[in-house]
């Protein structure tokens, strides 16, 4: 049996499918275990008088629907990411991905939004708020994983 080459083209390609995959998985599992509680701060749209409606629609709907593109590029290049990391360093896929999940909650959450402003600091979340948010990402990594490697070794 020919041992497959390394390729960080082929494999941020593969890692790019899974984390689409894994974004649309971890997507769903917020459905099923939501990260915020209903009516929670930032969980509303803005509101604004009926009369500045039509002017400030496209606005509104820009501001609604930005966060959402994020969240797609964002699964997109941390799965692209990993993929090409997996090529190098395998150790990298550990747990199926759940180690990759785990990290990636722990990078973003836990550090980097907090200082953007994005998210709250973990110390002021609740227990249920961050349990979610680790399963959800749990997903995210272990469906990167799962489809990465197929989608790897079909592009051998």
């Amino acid at each position: 049996m020919r041992k497959r080459s390394r390729s960080i083209v082929k494999g941020a390609i593969a890692g790019l499918l899974g984390g689409i995959v894994a974004t649309a998985a971890k997507s769903a599992a917020e459905k099923i275990y939501p990260p915020h509680a209903y009516g929670a701060p930032g969980s509303e749209l803005p509101s604004i008088p009926s009369d500045d409606r039509d002017r400030h629609s496209l606005v509104i709907r820009q501001k609604r629907d930005a966060p959402e593109t994020a969240h797609w590029g964002f699964g997109a290049a941390a799965g692209a990411a990993y993929g090409a990391l997996a090529e190098f360093y395998p150790p990298a896929t550990s747990k199926q991905g759940a180690s990759f999940g785990m990290a990636l909650v722990a990078m973003t959450h836990d550090h980097t939004l907090p200082i953007l402003g994005r998210a709250a600091k973990p110390t002021f979340q609740t227990k249920r708020e961050r349990s979610s948010e680790l399963a959800s990402y749990v997903v995210y990594g272990i469906v990167t994983e799962t489809v990465r490697s197929i989608v790897r070794r079909m592009i051998a």
